[in-house]
């Protein structure tokens, strides 16, 4: 089964930066969409950014010119690079795949795998 382990996160500063990864290690991403969704406490789920296994790249509008999402398909890899946070960025951000994931939207539903998620928690 496709596991996928989220790193980077961790405490920061508003106006701060962190940079996200999300691995499988030992199994192709290269033919997968992947996606980046955060819930923070009390709210639900949703995603703010995806890339499409061909490279287009998709972000709401408040990730919109402070993340970027990128793929290194040699590494089995999507990473999220993370600038000028704010308190209200704080939440638990999760990487899901879909083999048509992102194809359609941030939040299409074609995601089927999950990662446990990573902290990202941003206090002055």
């Amino acid at each position: 089964q496709l596991h996928l382990v989220e790193s980077g996160g961790g405490l920061v500063q508003p106006g701060g930066s962190l940079r996200l990864s999300c691995e499988a290690p030992g199994y192709g991403l290269d033919f997968l969409g992947l996606g980046w969704f955060r819930q923070a406490p009390g709210k639900e789920r949703e995603g703010f950014s995806c890339i499409t296994s061909g490279g287009t790249t998709k972000y709401v509008d408040f990730a919109k010119g402070r993340f970027a999402i990128s793929r290194d398909n040699a590494k089995d890899t999507v990473y999220l690079q993370m600038n000028a946070l704010k308190p209200e960025d704080t939440a638990v951000d999760f990487c899901a795949e879909g083999l048509a994931a992102c194809d359609n939207g941030i939040a299409a539903p074609e995601y089927n795998h999950w990662g446990q998620g990573t902290q990202v928690t941003v206090v002055s």
